[in-house]
Protein backbone atom coordinates (compact mmCIF):
# COMPACT_ATOMS: atom_id res chain seq x y z
CA UNK A 1 0.00 0.00 0.00
CA UNK A 2 1.21 3.23 -1.44
CA UNK A 3 0.59 6.58 1.24
CA UNK A 4 0.57 10.57 -0.33
CA UNK A 5 2.11 12.81 1.75
CA UNK A 6 0.29 16.07 1.08
CA UNK A 7 3.07 19.17 0.55
CA UNK A 8 1.77 21.92 2.75
CA UNK A 9 3.66 25.77 1.60
CA UNK A 10 4.38 27.97 4.89
CA UNK A 11 1.45 29.77 3.83
CA UNK A 12 -1.07 26.76 3.85
CA UNK A 13 0.09 25.69 6.82
CA UNK A 14 -0.08 28.74 8.97
CA UNK A 15 -3.90 29.29 7.40
CA UNK A 16 -4.68 25.78 8.95
CA UNK A 17 -2.72 26.14 12.35
CA UNK A 18 -4.64 29.33 12.73
CA UNK A 19 -8.19 27.06 12.71
CA UNK A 20 -6.46 24.47 14.95
CA UNK A 21 -5.67 26.55 17.23
CA UNK A 22 -8.89 28.84 17.54
CA UNK A 23 -12.18 26.25 15.83
CA UNK A 24 -13.93 23.86 17.93
CA UNK A 25 -12.39 20.31 16.33
CA UNK A 26 -15.65 18.82 14.95
CA UNK A 27 -14.32 18.72 11.38
CA UNK A 28 -11.26 16.24 9.81
CA UNK A 29 -10.73 18.76 6.98
CA UNK A 30 -8.15 17.37 4.00
CA UNK A 31 -5.05 20.00 4.03
CA UNK A 32 -5.72 22.44 1.53
CA UNK A 33 -7.48 25.77 2.08
CA UNK A 34 -9.45 27.44 -0.77
CA UNK A 35 -9.50 30.93 -1.81
CA UNK A 36 -11.84 30.90 -4.45
CA UNK A 37 -13.92 28.91 -6.82
CA UNK A 38 -15.29 29.12 -10.60
CA UNK A 39 -17.78 26.42 -11.82
CA UNK A 40 -16.36 23.35 -10.91
CA UNK A 41 -12.75 24.69 -10.03
CA UNK A 42 -11.43 26.00 -7.09
CA UNK A 43 -8.07 27.64 -5.59
CA UNK A 44 -6.44 27.34 -3.17
CA UNK A 45 -4.63 30.39 -1.51
CA UNK A 46 -1.45 29.49 -3.41
CA UNK A 47 -2.93 29.45 -7.03
CA UNK A 48 -3.27 25.67 -7.63
CA UNK A 49 -6.83 24.68 -9.22
CA UNK A 50 -8.58 21.83 -7.57
CA UNK A 51 -11.37 20.20 -9.60
CA UNK A 52 -14.20 20.20 -6.93
CA UNK A 53 -16.35 16.79 -6.29
CA UNK A 54 -17.94 17.14 -3.50
CA UNK A 55 -20.00 20.94 -3.98
CA UNK A 56 -20.31 21.63 -0.52
CA UNK A 57 -22.55 18.26 -0.16
CA UNK A 58 -24.47 19.40 -3.06
CA UNK A 59 -25.15 22.95 -1.73
CA UNK A 60 -22.91 23.67 -4.74
CA UNK A 61 -25.10 22.33 -7.12
CA UNK A 62 -24.94 24.98 -9.56
CA UNK A 63 -21.06 25.90 -9.55
CA UNK A 64 -19.03 28.25 -7.72
CA UNK A 65 -19.80 31.76 -8.55
CA UNK A 66 -22.53 30.84 -10.66
CA UNK A 67 -23.52 34.66 -12.40
CA UNK A 68 -27.12 34.35 -11.60
CA UNK A 69 -26.95 33.70 -8.55
CA UNK A 70 -23.81 36.03 -7.54
CA UNK A 71 -26.10 38.98 -9.52
CA UNK A 72 -29.44 37.93 -7.35
CA UNK A 73 -27.25 38.44 -4.13
CA UNK A 74 -25.93 41.23 -5.00
CA UNK A 75 -28.68 43.40 -6.00
CA UNK A 76 -30.64 42.58 -2.58
CA UNK A 77 -27.74 43.33 -0.58
CA UNK A 78 -28.30 46.93 -2.03
CA UNK A 79 -31.77 46.71 -0.68
CA UNK A 80 -32.23 45.11 2.49
CA UNK A 81 -31.11 41.52 3.88
CA UNK A 82 -32.86 41.03 6.89
CA UNK A 83 -36.26 42.19 8.38
CA UNK A 84 -37.29 39.32 10.62
CA UNK A 85 -40.47 37.66 10.27
CA UNK A 86 -42.26 40.13 12.27
CA UNK A 87 -42.51 42.36 9.13
CA UNK A 88 -43.49 41.43 5.51
CA UNK A 89 -40.59 41.79 2.94
CA UNK A 90 -40.86 42.21 -0.88
CA UNK A 91 -39.01 39.20 -1.58
CA UNK A 92 -40.73 36.32 0.13
CA UNK A 93 -44.13 36.00 -1.38
CA UNK A 94 -42.51 35.43 -4.65
CA UNK A 95 -39.98 32.76 -3.78
CA UNK A 96 -42.40 30.67 -1.41
CA UNK A 97 -44.96 31.01 -4.64
CA UNK A 98 -42.34 30.33 -6.79
CA UNK A 99 -41.03 26.73 -4.53
CA UNK A 100 -44.32 25.96 -3.96
CA UNK A 101 -44.90 25.94 -8.08
CA UNK A 102 -41.64 23.74 -8.43
CA UNK A 103 -42.49 21.05 -5.41
CA UNK A 104 -46.63 21.06 -7.08
CA UNK A 105 -47.67 22.11 -3.34
CA UNK A 106 -48.93 24.73 -1.70
CA UNK A 107 -46.91 26.36 0.84
CA UNK A 108 -43.45 26.57 2.08
CA UNK A 109 -41.97 27.22 5.37
CA UNK A 110 -38.77 28.85 5.13
CA UNK A 111 -35.80 28.46 7.67
CA UNK A 112 -31.98 28.32 7.01
CA UNK A 113 -30.30 25.15 7.36
CA UNK A 114 -31.21 21.37 6.66
CA UNK A 115 -30.98 20.70 10.27
CA UNK A 116 -33.81 23.30 10.96
CA UNK A 117 -35.71 22.18 7.84
CA UNK A 118 -35.85 18.46 9.69
CA UNK A 119 -36.64 19.59 13.29
CA UNK A 120 -39.35 21.85 11.18
CA UNK A 121 -40.80 18.43 9.73
CA UNK A 122 -40.69 16.99 12.89
CA UNK A 123 -42.82 19.64 14.54
CA UNK A 124 -45.26 19.87 12.07
CA UNK A 125 -45.68 16.10 11.68
CA UNK A 126 -46.30 15.86 15.22
CA UNK A 127 -48.89 18.55 15.54
CA UNK A 128 -50.38 17.44 12.34
CA UNK A 129 -50.82 13.82 14.11
CA UNK A 130 -52.17 15.28 17.47
CA UNK A 131 -54.60 18.16 15.40
CA UNK A 132 -55.67 16.20 12.61
CA UNK A 133 -55.17 12.43 12.74
CA UNK A 134 -56.16 12.62 17.08
CA UNK A 135 -53.27 11.02 17.77
CA UNK A 136 -53.28 11.55 21.65
CA UNK A 137 -51.12 14.29 23.40
CA UNK A 138 -47.50 13.09 23.75
CA UNK A 139 -48.04 9.98 22.09
CA UNK A 140 -46.90 10.88 18.12
CA UNK A 141 -44.38 8.75 17.04
CA UNK A 142 -42.09 8.83 13.87
CA UNK A 143 -40.55 5.92 11.93
CA UNK A 144 -37.00 6.15 10.51
CA UNK A 145 -34.35 4.68 8.80
CA UNK A 146 -31.16 2.61 9.77
CA UNK A 147 -28.22 4.28 8.53
CA UNK A 148 -29.60 7.51 7.88
CA UNK A 149 -28.21 11.14 8.41
CA UNK A 150 -30.50 14.49 8.52
CA UNK A 151 -28.36 16.34 11.11
CA UNK A 152 -26.93 16.58 14.07
CA UNK A 153 -29.18 18.50 16.50
CA UNK A 154 -30.24 16.38 19.84
CA UNK A 155 -33.35 15.36 18.18
CA UNK A 156 -32.02 14.25 14.98
CA UNK A 157 -29.26 12.08 16.73
CA UNK A 158 -31.55 10.28 19.17
CA UNK A 159 -32.77 8.55 15.86
CA UNK A 160 -28.99 7.85 14.32
CA UNK A 161 -27.22 4.64 14.84
CA UNK A 162 -23.86 6.78 13.67
CA UNK A 163 -21.87 6.38 16.86
CA UNK A 164 -19.88 9.22 15.75
CA UNK A 165 -22.39 11.77 16.00
CA UNK A 166 -24.99 9.76 18.93
CA UNK A 167 -22.19 8.44 21.76
CA UNK A 168 -21.66 10.81 24.60
CA UNK A 169 -24.13 13.48 23.87
CA UNK A 170 -27.70 11.17 26.13
CA UNK A 171 -30.25 11.67 27.26
CA UNK A 172 -32.23 11.71 23.94
CA UNK A 173 -35.61 12.35 22.14
CA UNK A 174 -38.48 9.95 22.44
CA UNK A 175 -40.71 9.27 19.90
CA UNK A 176 -38.85 7.49 16.92
CA UNK A 177 -38.72 4.18 15.88
CA UNK A 178 -35.68 2.52 13.32
CA UNK A 179 -35.83 -0.03 10.74
CA UNK A 180 -33.69 -0.98 8.02
CA UNK A 181 -33.73 0.88 5.10
CA UNK A 182 -35.27 -0.14 1.73
CA UNK A 183 -37.22 -2.67 3.93
CA UNK A 184 -41.35 -1.81 3.50
CA UNK A 185 -42.53 -4.93 5.85
CA UNK A 186 -40.47 -3.52 8.58
CA UNK A 187 -42.04 -0.09 7.92
CA UNK A 188 -45.49 -1.36 8.20
CA UNK A 189 -45.11 -3.31 11.56
CA UNK A 190 -43.80 -0.47 12.88
CA UNK A 191 -46.37 1.88 12.05
CA UNK A 192 -49.33 2.01 14.91
CA UNK A 193 -51.93 4.34 15.50
CA UNK A 194 -50.01 6.82 17.22
CA UNK A 195 -47.57 6.99 14.13
CA UNK A 196 -47.63 10.40 12.80
CA UNK A 197 -44.98 9.97 9.87
CA UNK A 198 -42.35 8.17 7.79
CA UNK A 199 -39.14 10.14 7.61
CA UNK A 200 -36.76 8.70 4.68
CA UNK A 201 -33.97 9.77 2.19
CA UNK A 202 -34.52 8.61 -1.24
CA UNK A 203 -31.24 7.80 -1.26
CA UNK A 204 -28.90 7.80 1.76
CA UNK A 205 -26.15 9.93 0.90
CA UNK A 206 -24.40 10.13 4.67
CA UNK A 207 -24.29 5.96 4.31
CA UNK A 208 -22.78 5.98 1.11
CA UNK A 209 -24.87 7.30 -1.67
CA UNK A 210 -27.12 3.86 -0.97
CA UNK A 211 -30.02 3.65 -3.43
CA UNK A 212 -33.19 1.69 -2.54
CA UNK A 213 -34.96 -0.76 -4.84
CA UNK A 214 -36.78 1.08 -7.23
CA UNK A 215 -40.02 -0.22 -5.46
CA UNK A 216 -39.27 1.06 -2.03
CA UNK A 217 -40.32 4.44 -2.50
CA UNK A 218 -43.97 4.26 -4.16
CA UNK A 219 -44.72 1.30 -1.99
CA UNK A 220 -43.57 2.98 0.72
CA UNK A 221 -45.86 5.95 -0.54
CA UNK A 222 -48.73 3.47 -0.89
CA UNK A 223 -48.27 2.47 2.38
CA UNK A 224 -48.64 5.81 4.37
CA UNK A 225 -51.96 6.37 2.54
CA UNK A 226 -53.60 3.29 3.65
CA UNK A 227 -52.24 4.08 7.19
CA UNK A 228 -52.98 7.71 6.95
CA UNK A 229 -49.16 8.69 8.04
CA UNK A 230 -47.12 11.41 6.47
CA UNK A 231 -44.48 10.57 4.17
CA UNK A 232 -41.81 13.04 4.70
CA UNK A 233 -38.92 12.77 1.75
CA UNK A 234 -35.36 14.04 3.14
CA UNK A 235 -34.48 15.93 -0.22
CA UNK A 236 -31.49 18.04 1.18
CA UNK A 237 -28.55 16.47 -0.59
CA UNK A 238 -30.64 14.45 -3.12
CA UNK A 239 -33.39 17.38 -4.48
CA UNK A 240 -32.80 20.26 -6.73
CA UNK A 241 -31.30 18.43 -9.76
CA UNK A 242 -28.48 16.80 -7.97
CA UNK A 243 -29.58 13.32 -9.22
CA UNK A 244 -31.14 13.98 -12.73
CA UNK A 245 -34.34 14.96 -11.52
CA UNK A 246 -35.66 18.25 -9.58
CA UNK A 247 -36.63 15.56 -6.58
CA UNK A 248 -34.98 11.91 -6.54
CA UNK A 249 -38.73 10.97 -5.32
CA UNK A 250 -39.58 12.22 -9.32
CA UNK A 251 -37.04 8.91 -10.76
CA UNK A 252 -39.71 6.80 -9.26
CA UNK A 253 -42.77 8.68 -10.04
CA UNK A 254 -43.47 9.23 -6.15
CA UNK A 255 -44.68 12.78 -4.41
CA UNK A 256 -44.30 12.62 -0.87
CA UNK A 257 -46.26 14.99 1.79
CA UNK A 258 -43.71 16.96 2.76
CA UNK A 259 -40.41 17.78 1.04
CA UNK A 260 -37.97 18.84 3.49
CA UNK A 261 -35.37 21.12 0.95
CA UNK A 262 -31.74 22.69 2.26
CA UNK A 263 -27.85 23.12 0.78
CA UNK A 264 -28.61 23.72 -3.13
CA UNK A 265 -31.43 25.82 -2.09
CA UNK A 266 -29.49 28.86 -0.97
CA UNK A 267 -27.17 28.56 -3.88
CA UNK A 268 -23.61 27.83 -1.84
CA UNK A 269 -24.09 31.41 -1.17
CA UNK A 270 -26.72 31.75 1.47
CA UNK A 271 -28.36 29.17 4.05
CA UNK A 272 -31.88 28.61 3.01
CA UNK A 273 -34.11 25.46 3.66
CA UNK A 274 -37.75 24.97 3.80
CA UNK A 275 -40.45 22.63 4.16
CA UNK A 276 -42.17 22.23 1.54
CA UNK A 277 -46.04 21.07 1.40
CA UNK A 278 -49.80 21.36 1.37
CA UNK A 279 -51.92 23.67 3.13
CA UNK A 280 -54.40 20.45 4.97
CA UNK A 281 -50.59 19.71 6.51
CA UNK A 282 -48.16 22.93 6.92
CA UNK A 283 -51.57 24.88 7.87
CA UNK A 284 -51.29 22.97 11.13
CA UNK A 285 -48.95 25.58 12.39
CA UNK A 286 -50.19 28.78 14.28
CA UNK A 287 -48.31 32.23 14.87
CA UNK A 288 -45.68 31.86 17.57
CA UNK A 289 -45.77 27.86 17.59
CA UNK A 290 -42.25 28.08 15.29
CA UNK A 291 -40.20 30.42 14.01
CA UNK A 292 -36.40 31.62 13.13
CA UNK A 293 -35.05 35.74 12.88
CA UNK A 294 -33.22 35.17 9.64
CA UNK A 295 -35.82 32.14 8.37
CA UNK A 296 -37.30 33.73 5.13
CA UNK A 297 -34.94 36.70 4.76
CA UNK A 298 -34.92 39.16 1.64
CA UNK A 299 -31.51 37.75 0.58
CA UNK A 300 -32.18 33.98 1.12
CA UNK A 301 -35.56 34.62 -0.61
CA UNK A 302 -33.54 36.48 -3.70
CA UNK A 303 -31.04 33.66 -3.74
CA UNK A 304 -33.68 31.01 -3.20
CA UNK A 305 -35.97 32.50 -6.16
CA UNK A 306 -32.83 32.62 -8.12
CA UNK A 307 -32.15 28.95 -7.87
CA UNK A 308 -35.56 27.88 -8.25
CA UNK A 309 -35.57 30.03 -12.12
CA UNK A 310 -32.48 27.81 -12.92
CA UNK A 311 -34.37 24.48 -12.36
CA UNK A 312 -37.45 25.53 -14.05
CA UNK A 313 -36.11 25.36 -17.08
CA UNK A 314 -35.27 21.41 -16.47
CA UNK A 315 -31.62 22.60 -17.85
CA UNK A 316 -29.91 21.08 -14.70
CA UNK A 317 -31.79 18.10 -14.15
CA UNK A 318 -31.03 17.07 -17.97
CA UNK A 319 -27.85 17.95 -17.53
CA UNK A 320 -27.40 16.02 -14.60
CA UNK A 321 -29.11 12.93 -15.59
CA UNK A 322 -26.99 13.01 -19.27
CA UNK A 323 -23.54 13.69 -17.08
CA UNK A 324 -24.47 11.26 -14.68
CA UNK A 325 -25.05 8.13 -16.97
CA UNK A 326 -21.59 8.77 -18.26
CA UNK A 327 -19.76 8.93 -15.46
CA UNK A 328 -21.39 5.99 -13.50
CA UNK A 329 -20.82 4.25 -17.39
CA UNK A 330 -16.92 4.86 -16.63
CA UNK A 331 -16.73 4.51 -12.68
CA UNK A 332 -17.74 0.92 -13.34
CA UNK A 333 -15.11 -0.34 -15.68
CA UNK A 334 -12.98 0.10 -12.11
CA UNK A 335 -15.07 -2.56 -10.19
CA UNK A 336 -12.70 -5.50 -9.90
CA UNK A 337 -9.33 -2.96 -10.07
CA UNK A 338 -9.69 -1.66 -6.91
CA UNK A 339 -13.44 -0.55 -6.25
CA UNK A 340 -15.67 -3.22 -5.27
CA UNK A 341 -18.83 -1.84 -5.70
CA UNK A 342 -20.70 1.76 -7.72
CA UNK A 343 -23.80 3.11 -6.49
CA UNK A 344 -25.52 6.04 -7.16
CA UNK A 345 -28.19 8.55 -9.60
CA UNK A 346 -27.31 11.26 -11.76
CA UNK A 347 -24.30 13.13 -10.78
CA UNK A 348 -24.25 11.10 -7.33
CA UNK A 349 -21.78 8.76 -6.52
CA UNK A 350 -20.88 6.10 -3.87
CA UNK A 351 -17.75 4.35 -4.42
CA UNK A 352 -16.69 1.56 -2.19
CA UNK A 353 -12.80 1.15 -2.22
CA UNK A 354 -11.36 -2.61 -1.42
CA UNK A 355 -10.33 -2.11 2.36
CA UNK A 356 -7.42 -4.35 1.43
CA UNK A 357 -5.99 -1.63 -0.82
CA UNK A 358 -6.70 1.69 0.53
CA UNK A 359 -9.37 3.33 3.52
CA UNK A 360 -11.54 6.32 1.34
CA UNK A 361 -9.70 8.67 3.42
CA UNK A 362 -6.21 7.12 2.04
CA UNK A 363 -7.69 7.53 -1.54
CA UNK A 364 -9.05 11.35 -0.92
CA UNK A 365 -5.99 12.14 0.20
CA UNK A 366 -4.15 11.01 -2.68
CA UNK A 367 -6.66 12.40 -5.37
CA UNK A 368 -5.78 15.52 -3.30
CA UNK A 369 -2.69 15.77 -4.65
CA UNK A 370 -3.76 15.50 -8.18
CA UNK A 371 -5.57 18.26 -8.15
CA UNK A 372 -9.11 16.78 -6.94
CA UNK A 373 -11.04 17.19 -3.87
CA UNK A 374 -13.16 14.32 -2.56
CA UNK A 375 -14.85 13.02 0.24
CA UNK A 376 -14.89 9.76 2.17
CA UNK A 377 -17.63 8.60 4.72
CA UNK A 378 -17.92 5.21 6.83
CA UNK A 379 -14.44 3.82 6.38
CA UNK A 380 -13.52 2.74 2.79
CA UNK A 381 -15.74 4.42 0.66
CA UNK A 382 -15.81 7.74 -1.08
CA UNK A 383 -18.64 10.46 -2.13
CA UNK A 384 -18.50 12.28 -5.39
CA UNK A 385 -20.89 14.84 -6.05
CA UNK A 386 -19.51 17.78 -8.53
CA UNK A 387 -21.22 20.70 -9.45
CA UNK A 388 -24.06 20.23 -12.29
CA UNK A 389 -21.91 22.71 -14.20
CA UNK A 390 -18.89 20.50 -14.64
CA UNK A 391 -17.96 19.09 -18.15
CA UNK A 392 -17.58 15.93 -19.71
CA UNK A 393 -14.00 16.48 -20.00
CA UNK A 394 -13.62 16.94 -16.59
CA UNK A 395 -15.64 13.78 -15.82
CA UNK A 396 -13.28 12.02 -17.92
CA UNK A 397 -10.26 13.36 -16.43
CA UNK A 398 -11.61 12.37 -12.95
CA UNK A 399 -12.39 8.94 -13.32
CA UNK A 400 -9.12 8.26 -15.37
CA UNK A 401 -6.99 9.87 -12.21
CA UNK A 402 -9.22 7.63 -9.79
CA UNK A 403 -8.28 4.55 -12.14
CA UNK A 404 -4.16 6.12 -11.93
CA UNK A 405 -4.64 6.84 -8.05
CA UNK A 406 -5.94 3.32 -7.01
CA UNK A 407 -3.02 1.65 -9.31
CA UNK A 408 -0.71 3.86 -7.51
CA UNK A 409 -1.90 2.04 -4.07
CA UNK A 410 -0.60 -1.36 -5.50
CA UNK A 411 2.55 -0.56 -5.70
Amino acid sequence: MSAVAVELSATQAAAIRLVEEHAAHNYHPLQVVVESGDGAWVTDIDGRRYLDCLAAYSAVNFGHSNPVLINAAKAQLDRITLTSRAFHSDRLGPFVAALAELAGKDMVLPMNTGAEAVESGIKVARAWGYRVKGVAPEKANIVVMDGNFHGRTISIISFSDDATARDGFGPFTPGFRSVPYGDVDAIANAIDENTVAVLVEPIQGEAGIVVPPASYLPALRELCTAQNVLMIADEIQSGLGRTGATFACDLVGVVPDLYLLGKALGGGIVPVSAVVGNADILGVLNPGEHGSTFGGNPLAAAVGHAVVDLLATGEYQARAAELGAHLHSRLLTLVGLGVVEVRGAGLWAGIDIDPMLASGREVCEALLARGILAKDTHGSTIRLAPPIVISKEDLDWLVDELAATLESFKA
